[in-house]
């Protein structure tokens, strides 16, 4: 017999690192969501982890044919083979008289479906079963005590015999009040969610509601459904769970000495720096900037774009004098764009987390943090995980660029449509302003939590031949 604190894989690894491991074995766990939230290719993804693991697996359907199932399968181009599956009728008396003087045509519609699992239990003798699903018996029960009843049988067939199984239940509009008796009997209780914006594609997150006697990691987590892959769930960033940096880093460098000395001689590595502008003050210009610089230093960048094409940012870079192309092909820069409304802030912050990994990773551009809250349905939402990601970066070293837009071209209007100051240790303010017949760029860097800076204006060129910057203040004077 397994250990009580032995677990297997539920076959979604996401889920396991959010269950610090799997599923306690030889314990019942429910699955539920509404229809179409991804649970019946979860349930396949936890059977077909079993079969790579050489056990037995089996599938009780109640609500689902051999060839529904088979072609769910398809869809991701998976093979059935190894799990067999028991299709079951809780909807037909099976020879049973209707004009039944003794018992209910339920309570034996029940009877008949309780010996067909522990027949097909006995038969195929699995590790893993999946129970799909517990709406039909919902059907079959007229009240809570019989519900119950039903759920604790089959918890005791399960136990007797040292099996993992998942039970599916679905959600309805409707509600049900023996929703509390599920989750009193289970031992573990897994939610799906499903959401429709008003435009773009569904959201989809996970939680675990309740585990008995193991630490998970609390709360929703976003998930999608990958042809493929099926459910590829995406944890929560927690930072306090990752070593911090403790060795002492140098100053990270623009490559332009007087931008250098407006930070007291470069940036702090472990922090997070907000560029903000109005369009055109050289925002993203600043990004290529840092990313080149660490690139010829032979670090790691990433380049993380919500609002251009990565063509167009190595065209503009090209332009600058700034040929980014060729530390792509020798994979010292990871770059990607991505559609808004198609990535949800977990499987962003897992793409950011995978890439800074690597060891020799220092600087991190998101460009703009402005296109990354217009993609996300929830603006306070997505200002809170982009914070939590921002502290597991700082943690590893890592220096953060984010690229703020302001509205407005030319002028006084300067307005954010969010409060995000909060979120940078450093703030690089870049203006263009009429001087005189012309107009000019300045910068200045408004706040450092780290060390020395200059408060001075100074004026910004971008040519060219490259990027410079003004060693005395610029009279803004019109």
């Amino acid at each position: 017999m397994p250990h009580e604190y032995s677990t297997i894989t539920t076959g979604i690894p996401g889920l396991d690192q959010v269950l610090k491991g799997g599923f306690p074995v030889s314990n019942i766990y429910v699955l539920k969501g509404v229809p179409g939230s991804g649970k019946t290719t979860a349930a396949l993804q936890f059977l077909r982890a079993g079969v790579e693991q050489g056990e037995r697996c089996l599938y009780v359907s109640l609500a689902q044919t051999r060839v529904e199932l088979e072609q769910i399968a398809a869809s991701h181009d998976w093979s059935l083979e190894g799990i067999d599956i028991a299709e079951l009728s809780a909807s037909e008396d099976a020879a049973i008289a209707v004009d039944q003087s003794i018992f209910q045509t339920a309570d034996l519609r029940l009877e008949e479906t309780r010996r067909a699992i522990v027949t097909a239990i006995d038969r195929y003798k699995p590790r893993r079963v999946v129970y799909d699903s517990l709406l039909e018996v919902r059907v079959l029960t007229g009240d809570d005590a019989r519900f119950r009843r039903e759920l604790i049988g089959l918890k005791t067939i399960l136990s007797q015999r040292a099996i993992t199984g998942i039970l599916i239940d679905t959600d309805t509009a409707q509600g049900h009040s023996r929703d509390d008796e599920i989750e009193a009997i289970a031992h573990g209780v897994i939610r799906l969610d499903k959401t429709l914006p008003d435009y773009g594609v569904a959201r989809r997150r996970i939680e675990v509601s309740k585990m008995r006697g193991r630490p998970v990691a609390d709360g929703y987590h976003d998930m999608v459904i990958r042809e493929g892959d099926g459910v590829v769930c995406f944890p929560r960033i927690v930072p306090r769970v990752v070593p911090e940096q403790t060795k002492s880093l140098d100053l990270i460098k623009s490559g332009v000495e007087n931008l250098d000395n407006l930070f007291g001689g470069g940036q702090e590595a472990g922090t997070t720096t907000l560029v903000i502008g109005q369009a055109g003050t050289g925002k993203s210009t600043m990004a290529s900037l840092y990313a080149t610089a660490a690139l010829k230093r032979g670090e790691h960048v990433a380049l993380f774009l919500f609002e251009e094409r990565v063509e167009t940012f190595f065209r503009r870079s090209e332009g600058l004098g700034m040929d980014l192309r060729g530390f792509v092909d020798n994979g010292q820069l990871l770059i990607k764009d991505f559609n808004p409304g198609e990535v949800t802030a977990g499987q962003f912050g897992q793409i950011v987390q995978e890439e800074v990994g690597k060891d020799r990773t220092r600087v991190v551009v998101i460009d703009s943090f402005t296109g990354y809250l217009s993609a996300l349905p929830n603006r306070d939402q997505a200002v809170q995980d982009i914070q939590s990601l921002l502290k597991f970066l700082a943690r590893r070293g890592v220096l953060t660029m984010l690229i703020v837009a302001q509205h407005g071209l030319i002028g006084e209007n300067v307005s954010i449509d969010v409060d995000v100051s909060f979120l940078g240790d450093t703030v690089l303010l870049l203006r263009i302003e009429e001087v005189g017949h012309q107009l000019k760029r300045s910068i200045t860097a408004v706040k450092k939590r780290h060390g020395p800076h200059a408060m001075s204006v100074h004026e910004l060129s971008i040519t060219p031949e490259g990027v410079s910057v003004s060693p005395s203040a610029l009279d803004m004077s019109r």
